[in-house]
């Protein structure tokens, strides 16, 4: 049996495109998390929505390697952008991403970085980070790097994490794909981060996302499509 391709999104809007051409084989529950296996532009896959943060993404995509041991995992959503020259709508395949808000500096040890171990930028694979990024779309693709942390963060609580763009050069923020990217890394499982951004992190950061949540989560089937079309 070939091993499947595993993709996550955290909310039911960043799967349902997907759960629509899904053709299902089978669906196993797990607590309260559904896992549907089926076919999906061509590939086996199988497909959860993890639920918000890092701690959510962390079990649901080790369950994942254990239960389905998933030849790749690809997260899929939103985030908020960083890089001003991101719009609402475009699309951004993370080279890497990198814990935000894991803070040890007072031990001499960089930000974002798992302390006493190797553990900072969780790099994504080349192969499948190169077919995203060749995939032929609407609207705007980007490479950068993602960060990742617990909170929604908007334009006033920008101006006490300067240091996302500064020190740590994000592109994007969000709240699950560095930490699905330290469990592939520590079980050596390929791993690709996209994200459609919903909003620019300001002002209207809230309004946005909910405003544009629904239709921005669509824009990224396309990328996904054509990377599968690839393999």
């Amino acid at each position: 049996m070939t091993a499947p391709i595993a993709l996550i999104g955290a909310l039911d809007e960043e799967i349902q495109a997907y759960l629509d051409q899904l053709s299902h084989t089978k669906t196993t529950h797990w607590n309260a998390l559904t896992f549907y296996e089926g076919t999906l532009f061509g590939q086996s896959v199988v497909l959860v929505k993890c639920g918000v943060g890092k701690v959510f993404a962390s079990l649901v995509t080790q369950k994942l390697i254990d239960a389905f041991q998933p030849k790749a995992i690809v997260f899929t959503g939103v985030a908020g952008a960083l890089n001003p020259s991101y719009e609402v709508g475009d699309i951004v395949v993370a080279v890497d991403c990198v814990q935000h808000d894991l803070n040890t500096i007072a031990l001499g040890i960089p930000r974002g970085q798992v302390p006493y171990t190797n553990y900072r930028f969780f790099e994504t694979d080349v192969q499948l980070r190169a077919l995203a990024l060749s995939a032929k779309i609407e609207h705007t693709l980007h490479s950068g790097r993602i960060v990742t942390g617990d909170q929604f963060l908007t334009q006033k609580e920008l101006h006490d994490y300067r240091y996302l763009t500064t020190e740590l050069a994000g592109d994007a923020v969000e709240m699950e794909g560095a930490a699905v990217g330290f469990v592939c890394a520590v079980n050596a499982v390929p791993f690709l981060l996209i994200r459609t951004i919903s909003d620019k992190a300001d002002d209207e950061a809230g309004h946005s996302y909910t405003e544009f949540l629904p239709v921005v989560a669509h824009n990224s089937v396309v990328v996904i499509q054509q990377l599968f079309n690839g393999l």
